[in-house]
Order: C-alpha cells, then structure tokens, then sequence
C-alpha cells in the first residue's frame, strides 16, 4: 500500500470516528439538558467516555494521515466530517436530511476546501517559541472566555478556536522535544507548561463543544470544523510569517472562500428538519382531553331517582345492589320489593325501577313516603 492510499484511508477513518463522536456527544447533551444535570454529570455517563473515546480515535488516525500525506490532501478530507455526522445524527432520529441541510454542508465543505487550498504549506521546524506559545496561550483565554458567555454557536466557536490554539502549541512541544525550537535550546520546564496548555485547550475545546449541541448537531459542528483551521491559520499568518498560495489572488480565493463557508453555517442554523426537536427541548405536552358536560342521564346515575317507567315496558336486569342497613324490606335477586325507598346508584350507574303492580280495587292508596 502506497503512503498516498494510506493517507487518504486514514483521514476518511479519521473523518468517521469524528462524526460518531460528534452525533454521540449531541445525543449525550440532549439526555442531559432534559434530565437537568451540567457538565460535572457527565463523568458518570458511559457515553461521555465513548464519545472521549472516539475523539482520541479520530486524533490518532489524523495523526497517522498527515505522516504518510501532505496537509493540502489530509485537511479537506477531514472536513467530511460534517458530511457523515449529518446521515449518521438522520438515522438516529430516524428522519432523511432535509434539502437545506445538504446544501449548508456542501457550502461549508467548499470554503474549507477554498481555505486551505490557498494555505501555504508550513516550512520544516517552523512552530512558536515558548514565550510565543505563552502569549497565544493567554490571548487564546481571553478570546474564549468572551465566546463562551454566549450560547450555542458561541460556545462552538470557542471549542473550534481551543483546538485550532492547541494544534498550533502541540507543533511547539515537538519541536522542542526533537531540539528545532527556534530560539535556542529547549528548555524543559518550559516545554512542560506548553505541553500542559495544551492538554487544557483539548480538554476545554471537547466540553465547550459539548455544550454546543446543546443547540442542535449541524451547525455547531461547521463552526467548530471551521474556526479550527482558521485560527490555525491566524496564528501561522501573524507570528510565522506565512501566506497564502498565489499572492493577492490567494487573499481574494481565501475571503471568497470564507464568506461561503460563513453562508453554510447560516443555512445548517435555519435548516430545521420536519419531525425533529432540538437536542435541549423539553418533551411535547400530551394534547388536553376535553369532558363533556354532564347530561340528564349521568345526574341520574349519580343518585337522583329515575322516573318510574311505564307499566308495559319491561324491567331491566342489573347487578344486585345491597341493601341499606336498616331497611324495612330486603332485595333479592336484584329486585327491589314494593315501598323499599331505592338506594342511590355508585357513579356512572344507572338505576332503572321495576313497574309498580296495580292495587286491588277495595284497597287504600298507601302514604307517599319521603326522604
């Protein structure tokens, strides 16, 4: 296998187990926005640690990338990773990509690849001094600390820029270890608080991205795939002196490049797909069940006592109903026997008298009873 073919494997291998980890860390920021935990909650979730896992896999394996290929081939093909998350986050909430997603994912991917087309490769052994590395480091702090009051894409922006300051500080501890760092000799102690910088800026880039799917998976996601090499870019631009490919035309190819880009990440925020809600949305209410109103039969099954029913019709059959204690006559068979004063009915009961049998001629009308 040639080193090309490696490259080009590794870094779509690298493009995936950033997608799954950025679709796990979404699901994870939704399961913890509803059940109301914060970011001290997530060391007890195993999914926390799957999608740590998964990072540190796509690390590895664009690690590997940019050893068998050059940076103008691993880079574009590490943007795919917005591209896979989106069918991989569809199929989750088992929906289809709408129309506007693809296209804010196509636009991004095109001012990525716009971006570091025009990127001039890095000369060999150039990386920030120390004191550099400190003032990047600081600098870097800040500007996250004023990202990070914002919600959602501010908090993506600021984990793309961590990222982006702790690549750029992780060329410093290299080429401090392998003795190229420019300036004189290497100075450990130095090199142990770069390195510790370092492993701050990816720990806080990971949780700050974490917080930004809160808000939703696309979106985010582009921002973060874009202020990464942007801010890669700011700092090789500014303190080592590089530039873009093709003089003027490579600054109007990289601002061109930008705004699109900037166009894709406007069209992944208003993309709202059919059928999904927003990782951090509450649950929909159930739809309220209107009761009616009591009729005329319902009152006279919660105790009223039913008009007696014409001599012809013939009684209806109910279950047995107790009798009162201190009645004057039992009920048997479900019958209620002649001047027993009826018991109200339970709820939702209806009670139906039997016809009263006709009285002998030479007999007295008995008294009306009450009560």
């Amino acid at each position: 296998m040639s080193g090309l073919v490696a490259a080009v494997l590794l870094s779509l291998l690298s493009a995936v187990g950033y997608a799954f980890a950025a679709v796990t860390q979404s699901r994870l920021a939704g399961a913890v926005a509803r059940d109301g935990g914060g970011t001290r909650s997530l060391a007890a979730q195993p999914l926390w640690w799957w999608a740590v896992g998964l990072n540190g896999a796509g690390a590895l394996a664009h690690v590997g990338a940019l050893h068998y290929g050059p940076l103008t081939l691993v880079q574009p093909l590490g943007a795919l990773t917005l591209v896979a998350a989106l069918p991989l986050a569809a199929r989750r909430d088992r929906r289809r990509v709408v129309r506007a997603e693809w296209r804010g994912a196509l636009c991004t991917l095109a001012g990525l690849v716009g971006l570091i087309s025009v990127t001039g490769p890095a000369a060999p052994g150039d990386a920030l001094s120390v004191h550099e590395s400190l003032s990047v480091a600081a600098a870097c702090g800040l500007l996250i600390a004023v990202l990070a009051r914002g919600r959602g894409l501010g908090h993506a922006t600021a984990s793309g820029v961590a990222s982006g300051v702790a690549s750029a500080l992780t060329q410093t501890v290299t080429a401090s270890v392998a003795g190229a760092l420019p300036g004189g000799a290497a100075v450990w102690w130095q090199t142990t608080l770069v390195a510790g910088l370092v492993a701050v800026l990816s720990v806080g880039g990971l949780l700050l991205s974490q917080r930004a799917y809160r808000s939703g998976l696309a979106a985010p996601l582009a921002l973060v795939n874009l202020s990464n090499p942007a801010a890669a870019a700011v700092i090789g631009v500014v303190l080592l002196g590089e530039t873009f490919r093709a003089g003027g035309w490579g600054w109007l190819v990289a601002a061109a490049s930008a705004a699109l880009a900037a166009r894709g990440v406007v069209l992944l925020t208003r993309a709202v797909p059919s059928g999904a809600a927003s990782p951090g949305a509450p649950a929909p209410a159930e739809p309220a069940v209107r009761v009616p109103a009591p009729g005329p039969e319902d009152r006279t099954a919660a105790g009223a006592v039913a008009p007696a029913a014409p001599a012809a019709a013939a009684p209806a059959v109910r279950a047995p109903v107790p009798a009162r204690e201190g009645g004057t006559t039992a009920r048997t068979a479900g019958v209620t026997a002649t001047g027993t004063v009826p018991e109200a009915a339970a709820p939702g009961r209806l009670l139906v008298l039997p016809p009263r049998p006709p009285a002998p001629a030479d007999s007295t009308p008995p008294a009306a009873l009450t009560g």
